[in-house]
């Protein structure tokens, strides 16, 4: 019997990268700066470049900080917002509302360049295969980035059975693009189900906030689980 395959899922706190995978009979292990909200034994709490040489065969970052690589952010780099979102500290946060207009600028760019290396760092590991999740990018974010980067794939949860709008991409290295399992017809525009589809987008502000809208979900875990675990069985096979 073949061993299991060695997994690392960078940046996860819900576990549900992780368990979709471990059904699957995988090694597979999650990492974050955050403990993992299920208690799991099976969750390393530090860095995840700290652990990208520990012998992986796959390698999943599901949600890398992003607030200052997304494209829906751009705006604040070139005038700054007057507060940080509950995804910062509560001292960085408290820090940011004293700093000038200029201060706050110089704050966001550095932010900008520590979220691009992390990501680098992540795509260039020494991993024969990679995943790495991100919203659509800004320019400045792109700039930073290798130059190997490729387009990603954008899917959506409704592709995969699950009744939400959120446009999830992928940079693949070494891996498939996923395929839709159970693919919906979304709503109509101003109906209320279409309202329903969109709970993530129009979730209240809150200190909550963004554990909500970072959330994978179970449809889309299943799928990469499915796709990438299963490809990476049988190259790891082929190779003997």
């Amino acid at each position: 019997m073949a061993d299991p395959l060695r997994i690392l899922i960078g940046c996860e706190t819900s576990g549900v990268m992780r368990r979709a995978f471990a059904a699957r009979g995988h090694d597979v292990w999650s990492c974050d700066l955050l403990p993992a909200e299920d208690r799991s034994n099976r969750h390393i709490v530090g860095d995840v470049r700290d652990h990208l040489t520990d012998g992986w065969d796959l390698l999943v970052v599901a949600h890398p900080p992003c607030t200052r690589l997304c494209n829906s952010g751009v705006r604040w780099l070139h005038e700054p917002s007057k507060r940080l979102p509950e995804t910062y500290a509560a001292a960085e946060r408290e820090a940011y509302l004293r700093m000038s207009r200029e201060e706050r600028l110089a704050f966001l760019w550095a932010d900008l360049d520590r979220g691009a290396a992390l990501f680098a760092a992540c795509w260039q590991a020494p991993v024969p295969r990679v995943a790495v999740e991100n919203p659509v990018m800004n320019p400045h974010a792109r700039a930073r980035l290798p130059a190997d980067l490729p387009r990603p794939q954008t899917v959506q949860p409704w592709w995969f059975g699950e009744p939400f709008f959120k446009a999830t991409s992928f940079y693949l290295r070494g891996l498939p693009r996923l395929a839709a399992t159970n693919r919906l017809t979304p709503p109509r525009p101003g109906t209320p189900e279409h309202k329903r589809w969109s709970a993530v987008h129009r979730a209240p502000p809150g200190p909550s906030r963004w554990i909500f809208r970072s959330r994978t979900f179970e449809g889309v875990a299943e799928a990469c689980a499915d796709r990438w675990g299963g490809w990476a069985e049988a190259e790891v096979a082929a190779c003997g």
